[in-house]
């Protein structure tokens, strides 16, 4: 069950539109085919409901209504005629697992709280509602009020309820506590279907997820990209490799659209996932090292179960320091160049040295570096920019007039944009489109700057672009729009180079 969007939402700083709750709810169900999803908290907004009946609307035109829950509160009905309106058919039901949370939280006895609970569930049934029940803090109930837990699921059996999730609300299992603990109750309870939603304050969360699996929980909650309260919940991706490749276990997600839902909800959701995070971080399919590209390219002895191509991504081989000539030849062959043994050996001292000075190199930025040590014409400058006036002016929308060459010819244009940067693009756009050739579409723009405070520092500017695949150009310059200018111009210009280079093909 992925509760990105309600649980992943209580992310710091995060919230989704109504429309981005649909768009992420349509791919977690209906492409990476995830059993369940818990789409908000009744009772929290406007905006909430609105979203929730969006989503819940879709659902049921589509045949995914029962797959879609909602957290409720034991509030004497008010959650139920909530999600009711809503259009929900499933409420998971907050209650409390621990004695503290109980007593001190709800000012109830164990025995008052299971009376209300009994009264909301009745009352769910009622109106064709499936009951969930989240026992909130049950980590900390296990720990010190063990007997308050077993008092709880021994009401709760009795009433009509699917399911018990058993949360670690705080994040503070070990995985031996998290096995102790989840097989106890699997054994005394066995006709109860259990969940487990692991917490990860303190980076054991899919540890613990592998102690609950081997413990016989077979139902997880996860997020995508580990969204979540404080430090997070425990990651989709994670969840289904392990599941995968550790338990040997059939599982309905659809492991190539994994990194989709990934790219979607960092995008929505405004957090960047870490480059290096297990199967969804950029560089985690990507290899630095000379000697592993070397291994690879005789035998495939670096790789693992985790191929690339499971999770909808290609396996790369970085330019760096740490870059052998293995390395920098598989790059090259991607691109379809050829070069002497002697002539890779000055390319590979090159990029070191280029690395060893902290400057980033991508696949795209190979052929104007073998241009340079080579001094041959790998890449020719066929597109050049001559002039380009940009100004920005208070009330009014920035504007950019350029004149650019093309294969010789000089094409003039002027446009306006919702930033200097726009503007010059939407010049550009229209002088391709006059020439009736595309521009490949620009997916994500990273802007780096070094700290210090310096207002004459060098800015990086990384735009990622997206044609017939996905690349990555670079500009440097100590003007931000400048350097992405400059990125721009590199990548027309790799363009115009692969689209030579089809045309020789053809």
């Amino acid at each position: 069950m992925d509760t990105t969007l309600r649980d992943g939402e209580q992310t710091t700083g995060v919230s989704f539109s109504s429309n981005e709750k649909l768009n992420i709810a349509k791919i977690l169900l209906s492409e990476v085919n995830a059993d369940r999803i818990e789409i908000a908290s009744a009772r929290v907004s406007e905006g909430e409901f609105q979203g929730s009946k969006k989503v819940l609307d879709w659902a049921k035109e589509n045949g995914y209504i029962d797959r879609v829950e909602i957290l409720g509160f034991v509030d004497n009905k008010v959650s139920l005629d909530w999600i009711n309106a809503a259009g929900g058919r499933v409420i998971n039901l907050l209650c409390k697992g621990s004695y503290r949370h109980v007593t001190q939280q709800l000012r109830n006895t164990p025995e008052e709280h299971l009376e209300n609970i009994a009264k909301s569930v009745e009352y769910a049934t009622k109106l064709g509602i499936t009951t969930n029940i989240y026992l909130e803090d049950w980590s900390n109930g296990m720990r010190n009020s063990p007997d308050y837990v077993d008092f709880m699921i021994k009401g709760l059996k009795d009433l009509n309820v699917s399911r018990i999730m058993l949360p670690d609300t705080l994040g503070i299992l070990s995985p031996d506590e998290t096995y102790e603990f989840l097989s106890g109750i699997i054994k005394k309870y066995p006709k109860v279907t259990f969940d487990y939603h692991a917490h990860n304050d303190y980076d054991l969360a899919t540890a613990n997820v592998f102690a609950a699996l081997k413990a016989g929980i077979r139902c997880l909650h996860t997020t995508v990209n580990g969204l979540g309260e404080r430090a997070g919940n425990v990651p989709l991706s994670s969840v289904v490799a392990v599941v995968k490749d550790h338990f040997d276990y059939d599982m309905s997600v659809v492991e190539s659209k994994l990194n989709k839902i990934s790219r979607m909800v960092e995008s929505f959701s405004g957090i960047r996932v870490p480059t290096n995070k297990p199967l969804i971080g950029e560089f985690v399919f990507t290899q630095c090292s000379g000697i592993h590209a070397d291994g690879d390219h005789k035998d495939n002895l670096y790789h693992n179960d985790l191929m690339p191509e499971r999770f909808g991504r290609i396996r790369k081989y970085a330019l760096g320091k740490t870059s052998g000539k293995a390395n920098i030849r598989k790059n090259l062959e991607e691109m379809g160049i050829t070069l002497d043994p002697d002539s890779l050996k000055k390319v590979t001292e090159r990029i070191i040295e280029l690395a060893d000075q902290k400057e980033t190199v991508t696949t795209e930025d190979l052929p104007y570096i073998i241009s340079d040590v080579l001094k041959s014409a790998t890449i020719e400058q066929k597109i050049k920019l001559k002039n380009y006036s940009t100004s920005h002016a208070l009330g009014l929308r920035p504007v950019t007039s350029l004149s650019i060459e093309i294969n010789g010819k000089v094409y003039e244009e002027h446009a306006s944009g919702d930033g200097q940067y726009d503007a010059f693009m939407n010049a550009l756009k229209a002088v391709y489109k006059k020439l009736e050739k595309p521009i490949p579409k620009l997916i994500d723009y990273v802007v780096t700057i070094p700290p210090g405070g310096r207002t004459d520092a060098l800015v990086e500017t990384v735009i990622t672009w997206q044609s017939d695949k996905e690349f990555k150009t670079r500009g440097l310059d100590p003007d931000q729009t400048v350097a992405a200018i400059k990125a721009t111009m590199k990548m027309i210009n790799v363009l115009e180079h692969e689209l030579e280079l089809n045309k020789v093909i053809i």
